[in-house]
């Protein structure tokens, strides 16, 4: 079994609504002066609400995981997973006007990510694999890597020295990885931690684009394992995959 055609359209209208969502309760709670925290708490919160009850309404049959819910161990018995992030990067959302945070949907069949949406709701975009997003043009001059703002992975850090590449800085995993669909960097390494949610959804689009997407070793993403743990992971541009995996295991 794979993807229908509607549970594309469906991961990305999700994807989309449930930014919509997020971005009124920034501004409704921002004017009401509430704290980064509790702002972080209640984004979590609404887009969670939001997600639940769609996927309750529109793919009852299916199993969720959520790194905003319970985990339900039904799902590693089914076929069919929805595996969402219903706000990746509650620091940058909590941080107004920041924009690189995001909202992860994915669909993943028999471990594979099949269909997803990353919304970038304070950029008003959703990619999706509903319709694949078309890759820019390699641009010329060293490549150009993208890590967080507060920390630089290992990983990262071996390949923009062994490349003489150019970092980029920016928030979220979604927002990092789409930051590769969309042209703007063209590695995305990270190593020293994430979840099945954090790279799922950016994995599916940046794999329906044309992208080379991998862990640091090079084997798969497989995802609905028992142990959600997915602690790195290769997204690039596929002239720049085979170096960057000869440096990685090198």
């Amino acid at each position: 079994m794979s993807a229908t055609p509607a549970d594309h359209t469906f991961a990305a209208e999700l994807a989309t609504t449930t930014g919509v969502a997020l971005l009124g309760v920034r501004q409704r709670l921002v004017e009401g002066g509430i704290t980064h925290f509790e702002l972080k708490d209640a984004g979590d919160a609404a887009a969670q609400q939001v997600i639940a009850a769609a996927l309750a309404a529109e793919r009852p049959d299916d199993a969720v995981l959520s790194e905003e819910a319970t985990d339900d161990r039904v799902r590693l018995n089914a076929e069919r997973t929805w595996i969402i992030d219903p706000l990746d990067g509650t620091r940058e959302y909590a941080e107004p006007p920041r924009t690189d945070w995001a909202v992860h949907i994915a669909l993943v069949v028999n471990g594979d990510p099949v269909a997803g949406a990353v919304a970038l709701p304070a950029q008003g975009i959703t990619l999706s694999t509903a319709e694949a997003p078309v890759l820019p043009d390699a641009v010329d001059g060293p490549p150009r890597v993208i890590v967080s703002r507060t920390r630089r992975p290992p990983a990262a850090q071996m390949l923009a020295e062994k490349l003489g590449a150019q970092y980029l800085e920016m928030g979220s995993a979604g927002a990092k990885a789409m930051a590769v669909v969309r042209g703007e960097a063209d590695i995305y390494a990270h190593s020293g931690g994430q979840y099945e949610w954090d790279n799922c959804a950016p994995a599916a689009v940046a794999l329906a684009a044309g992208l080379h997407c991998s862990r640091l070793d090079g084997s798969p993403l497989v995802y609905n394992n028992p142990d959600p743990y997915l602690p790195d992971l290769l997204i690039c541009r596929k002239e720049w995959a085979d170096k960057c995996l000869e440096i990685l295991n090198g």
